[in-house]
């Protein structure tokens, strides 16, 4: 696969901010942080989570089995690092500091209101996974793989715009850097233009059960087989 190179590694999970900032966790619910050296690539952080938030300012948030919620600070000097929060989430993405985004096990969307006294504010929808860029643009796919954007910052009626597509995972690094994976774990790249042909999405090849996307175009995924691969398709080969 010349689109992508392969890391070391086995991971269920990926989450990629930026080229330096990608966290994933493998089965057995270990963290791992990317030392940003492919020879040499992964390093073990403290706790345990099903599912990762990275974004391209540092901020990192997870969940675990348990649907608890945790943030990152290890990078604080903190003994633990990890910061409980309150709430209940089966999935979670970080697209910055100030834009934090999950589901819970009924589907239901939260955002993160900034302040950790009162975590989560709700809002109207539902879907199965979520991805959030550094811009403040969200993505979400629901239970029957339909896609959306969100537009509640600009249409507070109907705060999601369906999109054409079938995906099962959807990762956001920022408005011009959107990735998913169809069911059948095909890997499709958001081509900017909700009307390009009939479809918006250009296939990339690879299979994938995760992906991962930054704001500086950063691109990985994960397979069945729990391998971890980068994209180099957007570098001269």
């Amino acid at each position: 696969m010349a689109d992508w190179v392969k890391v070391a590694g086995s991971l269920t999970a990926v989450s990629a901010g930026s080229r330096t900032t990608v966290w994933g966790v493998n089965g057995a619910s270990a963290i791992y942080r990317y030392t940003n050296y492919d020879a040499n690539p992964w390093i073990n952080i403290p706790g345990a989570l099903s599912d990762i938030g990275a974004a391209a300012d540092g901020t990192v948030w997870g969940v675990n089995g348990g649907n608890q919620i945790f943030r990152y600070a290890g990078d604080q000097g903190a003994a633990n690092p990890w910061t409980s929060i309150t709430g209940s989430l089966v999935r979670i993405d970080a697209g910055s500091r100030t834009n934090v985004w999950g589901v819970d096990s009924a589907n239901a969307i939260y955002r993160y209101t900034n302040h950790d006294a009162n975590p989560w504010i709700k809002i109207q929808g539902a879907l199965s996974d979520i991805g959030a860029g550094a811009d403040g643009t969200v993505w979400g796919v629901n239970g029957g793989n339909q896609v959306f954007r969100y537009t509640g910052d600009q249409d507070s009626s109907n705060p999601w715009k369906s999109v054409s597509g079938s995906l099962k995972r959807i990762a956001v690094g920022s408005r011009t850097n959107v990735w998913g994976v169809d069911p059948a774990g095909s890997i499709y790249r958001y081509t900017n233009n909700d009307a390009s042909g009939a479809n918006p999405w250009i296939r990339i090849p690879g299979t994938a059960t995760d992906i991962a996307a930054g704001a500086d175009g950063t691109v990985w995924h994960i397979n069945s087989g729990a391998e971890i691969y980068r994209y180099t398709g957007d570098q001269p080969s």
